[in-house]
């Protein structure tokens, strides 16, 4: 008998919330420029405007997100951004500049979680890369997402990742 799916906690939810209002911003500031501080303003602004709905489930979103999470992960990867695509641009098989923004966004947000918030294990951040490019990247996007977000695990996590891989064998 299989078991039944696990429904994510409202904690969970919260975070997830939180990362995709962050990939959002960081598409937005990709593709502006605009500062960090006004488009965190904005989507907060929109939040409190049901009128507002960038995707159909805009309102929902902004309601149960952590926004203290969105908050540091927007500012977070905005201003170590050099740091991450230095770290990102090895594990490609192109040009950083060549990247689809959205996949860019997620892999800057992965790549910051990776590396300055150790207490997300490593496999919830490629998790959540995975999700969030089948939510807003193109057709086969996750994949990609996946292999890159392994890649920079087995770097930047090295030791968490030999770990798993030696419960495993032992299993």
């Amino acid at each position: 008998m299989k078991d039944a799916p696990r429904v994510p906690s409202k904690q969970q939810q919260a975070r997830r919330a939180a990362r995709e209002l962050t990939v959002q911003a960081l598409y937005q500031w990709q593709m502006t420029g605009t500062a960090v501080t006004r488009l965190e303003t904005e989507f907060r602004a929109q939040s409190a405007d049901d009128d507002l709905e960038p995707h159909e489930n805009w309102v929902q979103v902004m309601k149960i997100a952590d926004l203290a999470l969105f908050h540091q992960l927007l500012h977070g990867v905005t201003s170590c951004c050099g740091e991450l695509d230095s770290t990102i641009a090895p594990t490609l098989d192109r040009r950083l500049d060549d990247l689809d923004g959205v996949e860019l966004a997620i892999l800057r947000l992965g790549a910051y979680e990776l590396a300055h918030r150790p207490e997300v294990p490593y496999i919830s951040v490629i998790n959540e890369g995975v999700e969030l490019a089948r939510i807003f990247g193109a057709t086969d996007g996750h994949k990609y997402v996946n292999s890159i977000l392994d890649r920079l695990a087995g770097e930047l996590r090295q030791v968490e990742v030999q770990a798993r891989r030696q419960r495993r064998e032992r299993d």
